[in-house]
């Protein structure tokens, strides 16, 4: 049953083309006009020139990463279908974002998401945010993409004894570097262009291939009513409180609660996702691009967290299921507890031949290079709009705001290499990243939905709550006596720090609005036919999958 183990001439050939042309393009769209020096507006924001067919694969491309084509794909083998929450919700998010977010950001000009921070509250606040999403970047994101994408890779091609997580490392930050440090936002949108498609087509290759090894006589088909039939439990978007994976998603609470705060968190004020709507040509054409987006969140669970089911069934061997040589072993740390994380890698390594591995590991590369690229952009454009520029820039030598980019960018990359090893072996580590992040973005959240739809809301209040959540989430996350799901926790954490920056705002300000609230008119918010059609049209299948998996 199992293919192959290696790479073949033709799959480093097909490894080597791919690199090769990801390169090349990145490269092309990064030079120099006739007669035009690169400026910031061209390095960060691609120029605003972005269709919205590049945004939206462009944000897919940033958003799918190790953290969900291995993270993910670990919590489907853990949890089942559930776990989609997070990509069919984010599909309403999107829209909620392109309809009410992106309006304000677009006419307002902006190039980083701290700059709004300033604009709305103060440049006090806008720089400690600025340098927390620095940190958070480095520490957290691009650590925690090559770590896991470093951990692929050794399960892949190596024996999975971790010999070659930190060479891989090395190779994927190399890698990225090689077009998006010197290209800047171009060279990363246009590259994703490609990088979507290629993943999409390897997640699905992988996804098949799999269920066609599932029972001992093969088939598509025959292997998902296979795994439907023998891992039902797994095909429940919405878990009982007896379900020991509960307190990772809490029920209908996902639907109303915390899961909403760490979509808008993520999708409505992450630079390295918004920035690329940015950079579209106009707000039509951001709020197409992110659209076009919520399409492709639909279809993200079939080829990242199906495997995770699949690989399940293998492992929990029901009646009917072809039987895998040494898998119990594979999954099972030392200590008895699973190493989920495998699940992707392992199936890669195991059944897909020899001529099309080398497609599947580009496909998986694509994700891995073109989120660290994306995040490596953003950090070097917080870094340089909001830190260099107002603090450190030399008023006699101006325009050197490429030049800073590209060395923050290098530096930013330079010290995750070297941290993301030290991550070491986490059960789920999409669970994982989503919980820790979770402690500080609901306190950023209401200060940015605040800033965004209370004009009463002042630096004062912003300030206070940001301090007030941390001890707030902490609270809830240590005292026992709550045992509360941390999604819940998100949830009231975001509750109670809108409550008090509500709270100091109206003890604190003399006048009925702070000078800073943003005024809000319906002309803002009116969309095209096209974004309305298609809108309706992800919310009409959001209801259909919601009905049959419930």
């Amino acid at each position: 049953m199992n293919a192959e183990i290696g790479f073949s001439f033709w799959d480093y050939a097909i490894f080597i083309v791919y690199a090769i042309v990801i390169m090349g393009i990145g490269l092309f769209v990064s030079r120099k006009k006739k007669g035009h020096e690169r400026n910031a507006e061209d390095y960060f924001l691609a120029g605003k020139s972005l269709p919205w067919w590049a945004i939206g694969a462009s944000l897919i491309a940033a958003n799918i990463s190790a953290e969900q084509m291995i993270g993910m794909s670990g919590s489907g083998m853990a949890m089942g279908l559930a776990i989609a929450s997070y990509e069919w919700m984010a599909a309403l998010t999107l829209i909620i974002v392109g309809k009410y977010f992106l309006p304000v950001f677009i006419e307002k000009g902006l190039y980083t998401i701290p700059e709004f921070i300033e604009k709305r509250y103060s440049t006090n606040l806008k720089t400690i945010l600025a340098i927390f999403w620095i940190a958070l970047f480095i520490f957290v994101n691009l650590t925690s993409v090559l770590f896991l994408g470093g951990k692929a890779i050794d399960t892949i091609l190596g024996n999975g004894d971790g010999s070659l997580i930190f060479p891989a490392i090395i190779g994927l930050a190399c890698f990225a570097a090689a077009y998006s440090i010197y290209g800047g936002l171009a060279a990363v949108a246009w590259t994703d262009v490609v990088q979507v498609a290629l993943l999409v087509l390897g997640g699905f290759i992988t996804t098949l291939i799999a269920l066609a090894n599932v029972t001992p006589d093969g088939g598509i088909v025959d292997g998902f009513q296979h795994i439907y039939a023998t891992a039902s439990d797994k095909f429940h978007m919405i878990l009982h409180k007896d379900n020991p994976e509960f307190m990772n998603l809490p029920g209908i609470a996902v639907l109303i609660g915390g899961m909403w705060v760490a979509n808008l968190y993520y999708w409505g004020f992450n630079q390295y996702i918004i920035q690329r709507t940015l950079a579209a040509k106009s707000l039509r054409e951001a709020q197409r691009g992110i659209v076009f987006a919520a399409f492709l969140k639909l279809i993200v669970p079939l080829f990242v967290v199906i495997p995770g089911i699949i690989v399940w069934v293998m492992f929990s061997q029901p009646e009917g299921t072809a039987v895998i040589d040494g898998i119990a072993d594979t999954f099972t740390k030392a200590d008895g507890s699973m190493n989920y994380d495998k699940a992707y890698p392992w199936l890669i390594g195991t059944f897909i031949p020899v001529g099309l591995k080398g497609l599947v590991v580009a496909a998986l590369a694509a994700a891995i290079v073109s989120s660290l690229a994306s995040m490596v952009n953003s950090t070097s454009t917080i870094f340089t709009m909001d830190i260099y520029k107002p603090y450190l820039e030399n008023k006699k030598a101006k325009n050197k705001d490429v030049a800073i980019g590209r060395i923050s960018g290098g530096v930013a990359l330079l010290i995750a290499i070297f941290v993301a090893p030290m991550l070491g072996n986490i059960e789920q580590a999409f669970q994982y990243i989503q919980e820790y992040t979770g402690l500080v973005s609901p306190g950023i959240l209401a200060v940015f939905m605040m800033g965004l739809f209370y004009k009463k809301a002042t630096n004062r209040g912003a300030i206070t709550g940001i301090l007030v959540s941390i001890p707030v989430a902490l609270a809830l996350k240590l005292t026992p006596s709550l045992n509360l799901p941390w999604l819940d926790q998100m949830f009231y954490t975001f509750l109670i720090t809108m409550t008090v920056i509500a709270m100091v705002s109206l003890s604190t300000n003399k006048l009925d609005d702070d000078p800073k609230g943003i005024v809000l008119t319906n002309e803002m918010f009116i969309t095209g036919k096209t974004f309305n059609l298609a809108a309706y049209a992800v919310l009409l299948v959001l209801v259909v999958l919601y009905a049959i998996f419930w």
